[in-house]
């Protein structure tokens, strides 16, 4: 229970509660920024400690400490933290000290440029953000006013355009990734417009978003216009491979845009869609026996264990295993690439996970967004995400789908078969 107890001298509640959570969230922040500035001298003592030994004709240290830079505030998590930053005098010709800890320009954390994109795009309007960041932040956190918070979407706004014309001549892409994100923000009287997201592996196995664009129910049209303007940016040599889930629109503008592409279904999609067919009863074995297919170690098994999931569920469950039959030749394509890399092109969870935090909705908002907007919201939160993307597992058997290299079971094929013409 909330404790508040009368001031007798002003006649005025005292509110405890909200006292003890004020000192609680300032001690975090003092902890935060003290954090911060050890992290700080220790970084340039380093630096210092390395480059020692450098001196001048005279024997004089040519890099040495200077001071501090002048105090700034530190927009994170744990509020607004004041930092003065130790400087560095670096004499030596073209060299300059840079922090990789506090960047010279850094006004707000990562997490600050993450949450607001979230925000925006799981519905919440820009005149509501400074009642909900202050709720999360606290309310001392100034810099966080409803202008500037548009100002830093215009400028995001500005680096998606730029992003968006960007030159592609050059890019390969062994994979891509390909899914439609629903989300709550609506664009104008389009309650169903969906943010269309290419991710591609490039042949040295890196991990990297390739376009994000608003389509309408993901039609093929949609999907067609992302393509196109890939190809016609650089991109003149399709994926070696294209995952995706069953979503019939961009499977039909790949065959029209990058023919060669061979396809595979996301299994993850797949076997949501199965076992929404069947009872919650029979849901976790029927689980574990998709699992068994997909985990098999060649194709051969795979498709065994395909046969034995037909054969025990047929009867009861036909829309379930008719499911499963659908495309079952784009199921197990994943077979013929290296089995380092199956584990990425088995799904779309790449997508999935850079989308975690907005993807499921459970209602339209009735409030209208800018599809500019939309689009830069949905770039910055996938940037943001893409800072933590690891290449491919084996990232160096990326290239060899470039050389004609031919993989059987996830194995590179040897001797006379190992190139094809």
């Amino acid at each position: 229970m909330k404790q508040v107890r009368l001031d007798t001298t002003k006649n005025q509640p005292v509110d405890f509660q909200h006292i003890a959570e004020s000192h609680l969230d300032s001690l975090v922040r003092q902890g935060a920024q003290q954090m911060l500035a050890i992290a700080l001298e220790h970084e340039v003592e380093a630096y210092l400690q390395q480059y020692s030994n450098v001196v001048d004709e005279k024997g004089h240290q040519l890099v040495v400490r200077n001071g501090y830079h002048a105090e700034r505030g530190i927009l994170s998590g744990a509020g607004v933290m004041r930092v003065s930053q130790p400087r560095v005098h670096d004499k030596r010709e073209g060299q300059q000290f840079k922090s990789s800890i506090l960047p010279a320009y850094m006004r707000k954390s990562p997490t600050i440029e993450k949450l607001i994109p979230c925000l925006y795009l799981k519905g919440i309007s820009t005149s509501q953000f400074e009642t909900a960041l202050e709720a999360i932040l606290g309310t001392n956190c100034p810099g966080l006013s409803s202008s500037s918070i548009s100002d830093m979407m215009k400028q995001w706004q500005d680096q998606y355009e730029d992003w968006n014309h960007r030159s592609l001549i050059g890019k390969k892409y062994a994979y891509m990734w390909a899914d439609g994100i629903h989300l709550k923000v609506r664009l104008g009287n389009q309650p169903k417009v969906s943010l269309l997201v290419i991710i591609g592996a490039t042949e040295h196995g890196e991990k990297e978003l390739v376009g994000i664009y608003s389509g309408y129910r993901e039609s093929t049209e949609s999907w067609a216009g992302l393509l196109r303007d890939l190809k016609e940016r650089g991109i003149t040599e399709g994926p070696k491979l294209a995952v995706g889930d069953g979503a019939l629109g961009f499977w039909a503008a790949l065959d029209d845009v990058f023919p060669q592409a061979k396809q595979q279904r996301c299994w993850v999609h797949k076997t949501a869609n199965i076992l929404d067919k069947m009872p919650k009863c029979v849901q976790e074995r029927a689980k574990n026996a998709i699992h068994n297919i997909y985990q098999s170690d060649t194709k051969e098994n795979a498709e065994m264990a395909y046969q034995q999931f037909i054969e025990l569920y047929g009867d009861k469950y036909e829309k379930a295993v008719a499911c499963l039959v659908k495309s079952k030749d784009q199921l197990f394509t994943f077979y013929d690439f290296p089995a380092k890399h199956w584990r990425h092109i088995r799904t779309t969870n790449i997508i999935e996970s850079a989308f975690s935090t907005v993807r499921h909705r459970t209602r339209q908002t009735k409030g209208g967004g800018s599809r500019k907007a939309t689009e830069a919201m949905a770039w910055k939160l996938c940037m943001e995400a893409q800072k933590h993307w690891k290449k491919l597992n084996g990232a160096t058997q990326a290239i060899k789908l470039f050389q004609g290299i031919v993989f059987k079971d996830g194995e590179e094929l040897t001797g006379e078969n190992i190139h094809v013409g």
